[in-house]
């Protein structure tokens, strides 16, 4: 079972009207759903945020030192 927290928000109304029609636009007004979908672009955020943070630490670096770091790492999973 996964552990879950418990998050108290507070966003403009606007926002909250919004989010709430798109997501029974797409039939998900059922419970639960706000959450998921808070979730759903936490992560996305995060996922975005921390490529921009990698592109930025190795914009020094050229394709094909990029290129050959993910085959050497591609390499030792596969070894695992």
């Amino acid at each position: 079972m996964t552990a879950h927290a418990r998050w108290n928000l507070v966003v403009s109304q606007n926002t909250d009207d919004a989010l709430r029609q798109f997501l029974a636009s797409q039939g998900r007004g059922r419970k639960g759903e706000l959450s998921r979908f808070v979730e759903d672009a936490v992560r996305a955020r995060i996922l975005e945020l921390e490529a921009e943070q990698a592109k930025a630490e190795n914009h020094h670096l050229s394709a094909a030192a990029i290129e050959d770091a993910v085959d050497e790492a591609l390499e030792w999973v596969r070894r695992a």
